[in-house]
């Protein structure tokens, strides 16, 4: 019985297929992407950034680093759900940061709410059948809004994405991310 309910415990923390929807959002550029279009890979990666949120530019350059290190396997996109980011700051963010992989403008803050982001950094890995098998902090540096770490001691994205890439259960799909609220719109 303990089995079947560790089982029914971790199931319900991933979320309900998106299998179907397709929803495009447009890049710096203008052109529409298929936000969640895994392309034939394992999984979409989703960040959502913020170019007003000191956290979520603390995590840049590790965010690029995994973008290298899993950029073969899986498809990687940064995604900008404030409403208040203007274009030109988009544009300026994604330079500063050297985002190399597609930047995407979710205005209407649908793909904020389909997933239920809340907060900037935060990540969602979805799969090939439109399942979130990850979602929240890319690793340990903050675990409090104003408690940073030293050191980082979990690498939360890296261990899933890992997880993923050798075919094995991730062990921990679900993490609260800390950062800056995403606020919505009414």
């Amino acid at each position: 019985m303990k089995p079947l309910l560790a089982f029914l415990a971790i199931a319900s923390l991933v979320s309900p297929a998106l299998a179907g929807e397709t929803l495009t959002l447009p890049d710096l550029a203008g052109k529409p992407v298929a936000a969640l279009e895994t392309e034939g890979k394992k999984a979409a990666v989703i960040f959502f950034v913020s170019p007003y949120c000191p956290t979520s530019n603390t995590f840049g350059p590790e965010m690029n680093a995994i973008v290298k290190e899993f950029g073969s396997e899986f498809v990687f996109h940064f995604v900008h759900s404030d409403t208040t980011v203007t274009e030109a700051d988009r544009k300026q963010h994604a330079a500063m940061m050297e985002f190399t992989r597609p930047v995407l403008t979710d205005s209407a803050q649908k793909l904020a709410k389909q997933l239920g982001a809340k907060t900037t950094p935060e990540v969602v890995v979805v799969n090939p059948d439109g399942e979130t098998v990850y979602q929240g902090r890319i690793n340990d540096l903050y675990l409090g809004p104003t408690r940073r770490q030293r050191e980082i001691k979990t690498h939360d994205l890296r261990d899933a994405l890992t997880a993923l890439r050798d075919g094995k259960p991730i062990a921990t799909p679900r993490t609260e991310a800390m950062g800056c609220g995403i606020v919505f719109l009414p």
